[in-house]
C-alpha cells in the first residue's frame, strides 16, 4: 500500500492507494467518528463494491443512498435524497458519510457532508481513474446547474481518501481514457519529466498493467497534494489544475451533461488550451501535435463538437469561477511541464482558436 498525505495543519489526511483496501476494516476504523455512518453510491457502483464496504462496518449504524449514475444527475434535486437519508435516520453532527464512487459521487457525497448540520466527516472511497487521480482529493465539493458546471459548492476536505486500484478492473475504457485525461493533465502543468513517462507508458495504462497503473496514479495524487498543501482554496497556483476546464466546462454544459465524460471534455479543451497557447507564441505546433497525439493514443477526443461554434463557447465560457469583473481568464501552457496562472486571453486570439483549432 502507498500511503500520501496532503499536509494542510489540523485538516490534513492520508491517502491510500493500493490493491484490496475496500476489504481493510481497519482503514475505515480509523477514520470513523461515531457509529452512524451513511454510504452515498449510485445505480453502477452499488452491485459493485456496496456489499464489500458494508462487510468492513457490520458494528455501525448504517444506512445507505443510492442515487442514478450520471453527471446529469449531479444537481441540488438529487443531493436532497442525501439529507433525507441522512434526516430520517436522525443522524447527529458526528456522523460520517462514505462516498463511493467515482466523481459525480464524491462531489456529492463532499457537499452533503459539508452541508448537514454545517459540517459532519467524510470519507472518499474512489472507484475510477478520474476521481482516485483528482477529483477525491483537495476537498473540491459541489453540484452542477443548468447554467454552469460546479458553480454550487464548498470546499470541504475529507478524512481520508482510499484509492482501491482494484475498483478499476470494472471499469469500462471510455471511463479508464476519461481519467487519463487527469493524469495526462499533471504531466502538463507541472511534471515534464511525468509527460515522457506518459509518452513511453500509455498503452500500457490503457491495458490496465497494474504497476504501471498504480505509479501512475501514485504520482498524480503526489502533484495534487502538494498543490493542495500550497494553495487550498484555490487562489494561486491551485487554478493551474484547471488547464483545459474552462473549455472542457463549456463543451460539457453546451453539449448537455452527460454527452461527454469530464475527462473527454477537458482532454478537447486541453488541445484548445494548447493551441491558444501556440497563438501567443509560448508553444510550437510540433508541442500541439505531441499533445495532441498522446490524449488521442489514450483513446480521448481531441476535436471539438461540430454544434458549439464560437459565440456560444464565449457565452458558456463567460460563466467560469476563474472570471473576474466579466473577462475570461485561462489556463494556458508556457511550455510542456509549465503553465501560468489565470490569465486575461485577448478576445481576437481566443476566437482565433475557437474558430480554428479541429474546424478545417
Amino acid at each position: 500500500m502507498i500511503h500520501l498525505h496532503v499536509e494542510l495543519g489540523n485538516r490534513s489526511y492520508p491517502i491510500y492507494i493500493g490493491s484490496q483496501l475496500l476489504s481493510r476494516p481497519d482503514l475505515y476504523a480509523a477514520h470513523i467518528k461515531s457509529k452512524q455512518v451513511l454510504i452515498v453510491t449510485n445505480e453502477t457502483v452499488a452491485p459493485l463494491y456496496l456489499d464489500r464496504v458494508r462487510q468492513n462496518l457490520t458494528s455501525y449504524q448504517v444506512e445507505t443512498v443510492v442515487l442514478p449514475d450520471g453527471e446529469q444527475y449531479k444537481t441540488l434535486e438529487m443531493l436532497n435524497r442525501v439529507f433525507d437519508a441522512l434526516l430520517s435516520a436522525r443522524f447527529s453532527r458526528n456522523a460520517t458519510l462514505i462516498a463511493l464512487g467515482g466523481g459525480v459521487i464524491g462531489d456529492m457525497g463532499g457537499f452533503a457532508a459539508a452541508c448537514y448540520q454545517r459540517g459532519i466527516a467524510f470519507l472518499q472511497i474512489p472507484t475510477t481513474l478520474l476521481a482516485q487521480v483528482d477529483s477525491s482529493v483537495g476537498g473540491k465539493t459541489g453540484v452542477n446547474h443548468p447554467l454552469g458546471k460546479n458553480m454550487i459548492g464548498a470546499f470541504y476536505q475529507p478524512q481520508c481518501v482510499l484509492a482501491d486500484t482494484d475498483a478499476l478492473d470494472t471499469l469500462d475504457d471510455r471511463q479508464l481514457a476519461a481519467g487519463l485525461a487527469e493524469v495526462i493533465k499533471y504531466g502538463l502543468i507541472r511534471d515534464a519529466d511525468f509527460f515522457v513517462w506518459l509518452e513511453h507508458n500509455i498503452e500500457a495504462l490503457c491495458a490496465r498493467d497494474k504497476n504501471t497503473l498504480a505509479y501512475a496514479i501514485e504520482r498524480s495524487c503526489r502533484n495534487k497534494a502538494e498543490i493542495v498543501a500550497e494553495d487550498e482554496t484555490e487562489s494561486g497556483v491551485r487554478a493551474t489544475l484547471n488547464l483545459g476546464h474552462t473549455f472542457g466546462h463549456a463543451i460539457e454544459t453546451g453539449t448537455g451533461y452527460g454527452a461527454y465524460l469530464h475527462g473527454e471534455a477537458v482532454a478537447i479543451g486541453i488541445c484548445q488550451a494548447a493551441d491558444l497557447s501556440m497563438r501567443k507564441g509560448w508553444l510550437t505546433g510540433q508541442d500541439v501535435q505531441r499533445i495532441a497525439a498522446l490524449l488521442l493514443r489514450a483513446g480521448l477526443p481531441v476535436i471539438p463538437p461540430a454544434g458549439l461554434d464560437a459565440e456560444r463557447f464565449l457565452e458558456l465560457m463567460a460563466v467560469d469561477k476563474k472570471n473576474l469583473d466579466g473577462r475570461i481568464r485561462l489556463i494556458l501552457l508556457e511550455k510542456i511541464g509549465r503553465t501560468t496562472l489565470p490569465v486575461y486571453v485577448d478576445r481576437t486570439l481566443l476566437e482565433s482558436t475557437l474558430n480554428g483549432y479541429g474546424r478545417n
